[in-house]
């Protein structure tokens, strides 16, 4: 086993997408219960590609890119396998040129999830984690059930990743195939925030319909980032722009999606935007350096 160390070339590359998917596993099939939830994604977005994690890495090494890639523990709230953390940090190790593994632990595993956690983190070298309060049914701010995760990736020093907003999956679905929205407002992070002072927290995608929330906490709370995947750019609230122009420059970062959402076609409709020239490069790499410490 490799532990996970970053190769990428920082002067090659021209991005750095924060947000990608871990979707197929080559060490176990796909959990037959993910049959209804691949047809419902592929109707909603449009896109029913569902690449390796070697073929992420090559795709994105095509495009001088590096991109952050994990898989999402929702088997409490869903009852879908997840991609194994292990499998994604040990392929990501291989393409360390092209790829930045983060886990995913449901919260609901408790103490056990934490020692996880820490096995993740010092034995495989993962850079952060992804959280996604709908499908895994949480509030983020639950002290009981998420706190103990929390507090080891904080004394890590590594980033914690939150889906907010409204979610593709689901949508159109008969009861939205039983995933509440509720958990997914951002404001609840700002409690997260406000308790765990050192921890970076990226709060992922336009937070349709809490676009003023999430502003709030990320201008209130440092160390709080938006990233701007699953949507086009085209579709971005003006407030959301306004910011990202301006008091969030430094906090804002560049997302797709992928595979559900193309990044070439997020950085066409990107480049129609009204975004300062200055700020453009900060959204779609520098940030992301900085926030990662890709830079010794």
């Amino acid at each position: 086993m490799a532990r996970y160390e970053p190769k990428i070339n920082l002067d090659a590359i021209v991005a750095i997408d924060v947000h990608t998917h871990a979707e197929v596993s080559g060490r176990q099939p796909r959990d037959p219960c993910s049959i209804l939830f691949d047809e419902q994604m592929a109707k909603y977005f449009k896109s029913s590609r569902r690449p390796t994690i070697a073929e992420v890495a090559e795709y994105y090494r095509q495009r001088k890119m590096a991109a952050v890639i994990f898989p999402v523990d929702s088997e409490s709230e869903m009852g879908h396998w997840r991609v194994p953390n292990e499998e994604v940090a040990e392929i990501a190790a291989q393409n360390a040129d092209a790829l930045i593994p983060f886990a995913s632990i449901d919260p609901h595993k408790g103490k056990m999830g934490a020692r996880e956690a820490r096995k993740l983190i010092e034995e495989y070298g993962v850079r952060g984690f992804k959280f996604h309060p709908s499908s895994q049914g949480f509030f983020p701010n639950d002290r009981k059930l998420a706190y103990g995760l929390y507090e080891v990736i904080a004394d890590a020093g590594l980033p914690a990743l939150f889906h907010t907003g409204q979610t593709g999956v689901g949508a159109g679905a008969p009861g939205g195939m039983g995933i509440r929205l509720k958990y997914s407002n951002p404001i609840h992070l700002d409690d997260v925030a406000a308790d765990f002072p050192n921890l970076t927290i990226i709060m992922a995608h336009p937070s349709f319909p809490w676009q003023d929330e999430a502003l709030s906490v990320a201008t209130h709370k440092a160390g709080v980032y938006i990233d701007l995947s699953g949507w086009s750019p085209k579709y971005f609230p003006q407030n959301l722009i306004q910011y990202s122009n301006t008091l969030l420059r430094e906090r804002v970062l560049f997302g797709s999606d992928f595979p559900v959402f193309e990044p070439d076609r997020w950085i066409a409709d990107f480049a129609k935007l009204p975004i300062k020239e200055e700020v453009r490069p900060l959204i779609m790499r520098e940030n992301a350096i900085r926030m990662l410490k890709l830079k010794a």
